[in-house]
């Protein structure tokens, strides 16, 4: 009964509650002004006008003890144990008032006691409860939390009960909130954030708002990142609501949010049209965007989901990853390399395989430059292989993924890219292929091997240096999520030989990047101009290593498709006859040619 009324009350305007809320005390003093009667008259009392009279200034006095006591400003649903000393004491105006008409000592105890246990009892206090063995002594460092509503609110009380956290106050954006207390916590706006931080001796700030938009959490962390303490966000509602992280999960900013970008809405259609009800294989299954493919097919409901990965570990990690998904579809773990085309051929026939997304490659650009015959093989032969074999099986359609670096390749990795497009789309023009191939290209994804990210906070956490190959250096960013969904959606959208691309919205400069999670990590970047506590040191690009990545050849050839992230080019290649004597030339010489020459011979395809 009383959460019903407490939900019906904080469902109302503020003035309204108020009202509410005055109207509540008044019965519940008035209530315990009654019942102390009761007990000393033994259950029966005469009304006269000086009892009514004394009743009203019990009441009265109770409601100014509540307002003075500052009762009222606490948010309803989040009662504290300060807010409820506070009730106690403003219980004693009334009793005092009681006192002096009725001059009975014992009585006006019993009336103290009544009107406390009436005035809070109608109110939410399982915080109270929640907080009754928190430490007197807590030592956890002192935090601020972003954000008053819900998340906020749990993750506050959560904290109390740990000696990692102390929360001091909310700072919020809602101006309806400020100057009102939650838990009894103060609530200050973001317009305030510094002058917070030096007052309450704020040792990190903690966001905790997790529907909010990537845009909008790039606003605030740009307004937060030169309060020159460290700022960490509780998990994405997505994460919540999975199962994969709780309320109180604290951990560092999300790359994504330095971006301000919302991924768009996937298109189930496209997402279902070539997995739901289809036998599909992913080649290089245990990568960082194959297995990130595997988890979303999982989801759509295959026929058969194939996996097919040259690690043991790997194709053992995401296979066991999988084993949720086992009773709704089956899944087979194949090991087993690209370049072994007997292999390769042998299980897309076994299973039917109606769908492919080719994703096994290597990708790291100083490697591939050191091992050029080995990505060679792997990356352009290797991907002819699985094309070659899917169009002799007659697979539905073949998604290659493919990378940024294929275009006007100046590295080996991204020539041996460029090949493997070039392979497909080939394969594509020949009379007899009944395979809708594809290929989709985009450019980094943070979270993968390898990424930028991780190696930045490594070397920010070892107290400095960070090492970036050039100021100038600018590269494009999505998540491994959404770069999967894409590629997902293009190849549903593939009629044969189309070359997509996808949308990663504007480029990033890396040193922009680093001085940003320098920043929020509570520390300043140290610069020729300014002091501070990280060094950036810029080591030289590498390699093959471009300043700038592109996504397109002829971005005037391009044309939007329907999505508005995924944009397909018009590109021509050589008949299929053509490219293999190129490709049959270099693989002679891949054991007698030194590297660098292997190298340039496969440059000299472009």
């Amino acid at each position: 009964m009383l959460e019903t009324v407490f939900r019906k009350i904080q469902s109302q305007s503020r003035r309204l509650k108020l009202s509410i809320m005055i109207a509540l005390d008044s019965a519940a003093i008035g209530a315990a002004y009654i019942l102390t009667l009761l007990i000393g008259s033994s259950g029966t009392f005469h009304v006269h006008a000086d009892l009514l009279i004394t009743g009203v200034g019990c009441i009265l006095a109770g409601l100014c003890g509540l307002y003075v006591l500052q009762v009222y400003r606490a948010i309803l649903s989040q009662f504290g144990r300060q807010s409820v000393r506070r009730i106690f004491w403003a219980s004693l105006l009334p009793t005092i008032v009681f006192y002096l008409n009725i001059s009975d000592i014992s009585l006006t105890i019993i009336m103290w006691l009544i009107t406390f246990i009436l005035t809070l009892g109608w109110r939410d206090s399982r915080n109270w409860f929640l907080g009754k063995n928190q430490s007197q002594n807590k030592k956890g460092e002192r935090v601020a939390i972003y954000g008053a509503g819900e998340a906020g609110t749990q993750a506050a009380a959560s904290f109390k009960h740990y000696k990692d956290y102390e929360p001091i106050c909310f700072i919020d954006d809602n101006k309806d909130l400020h100057g009102r207390i939650n838990l009894d916590l103060p609530i200050y706006g973001s317009d305030q954030v510094q002058d917070i931080v030096n007052k309450h001796n704020i040792d990190r700030i903690i966001l905790a708002i997790p529907s909010s938009s990537r845009a909008t959490r790039n606003q605030i962390l740009t307004k937060l990142e030169l309060c020159n303490v460290p700022i960490q966000t509780l998990p994405g509602m997505r994460d919540i609501l999975s199962g994969n992280a709780s309320i109180d999960d604290v951990r560092d900013v999300d790359p994504l949010d330095l971006l301000g970008r919302d991924p768009v809405p996937a298109d189930q259609q496209l997402l279902k049209k070539c997995i739901t009800g289809k036998t599909v294989m992913v080649s290089g299954a245990g990568g960082s965007i194959g297995s990130e493919i595997c988890r979303q097919v999982a989801e759509l409901k295959p026929k058969k989901l194939v996996l097919f990965e040259v690690s043991e570990y790997a194709l053992y990690d995401i296979g066991r990853e999988l084993e949720k998904y086992a009773k709704q579809c089956p899944i087979v773990s194949i090991l087993g390399s690209v370049q072994d085309k007997p292999h390769l051929s042998k299980t897309i026939k076994d299973h039917k395989v109606q769908t492919i997304y080719h994703a096994a490659a290597y990708k790291h650009v100083p490697i591939v430059e050191d091992n050029v015959a080995e990505a060679f093989k792997n990356n352009t032969l290797g991907t002819l292989n699985a094309a070659e074999a899917a169009k002799a099986a007659k697979v539905e359609h073949f998604v290659l993924i493919s990378t940024d670096k294929a275009v006007r390749p100046t590295s080996a990795m991204g020539v041996t890219k460029r090949l493997a497009e070039q392979a497909i789309q080939a394969l594509s023009l020949e009379k007899s292929n009944k395979t809708k191939f594809c290929f989709v290209r985009f450019g980094n994804v943070l979270g993968s091997s390898g990424s930028v990210i991780p190696l930045f906070r490594q070397q920010i956490m070892a107290g400095g240096p960070v090492t970036i190959t050039d100021p100038e250096m600018i590269r494009y960013f999505m998540s491994i999520p959404e770069a999967a969904q894409l590629v997902i959606q293009a190849g549903a959208m593939a009629k044969g030989g189309d070359a997509f691309t996808l949308d990663m919205g504007e480029p990033v400069k890396i040193v922009d990047m680093a001085k940003r999670l320098i920043r929020l990590s509570g520390l300043k970047p140290k610069t020729d101009t300014e002091n501070g506590d990280i060094e950036i040191v810029y080591t030289g690009l590498r390699p093959g290593e471009k300043l700038y990545e592109e996504l397109f050849i002829d971005e005037s050839a391009s044309e939007p498709t329907d999505h508005d992230r995924i944009r397909l080019e018009k590109e021509t290649c050589q008949p299929i006859k053509e490219l293999k004597k190129q490709l049959e030339s270099i693989s002679k010489q891949i054991n007698k040619t030194p590297n660098d020459k292997l190298r340039n011979a496969i440059f000299k395809t472009q």
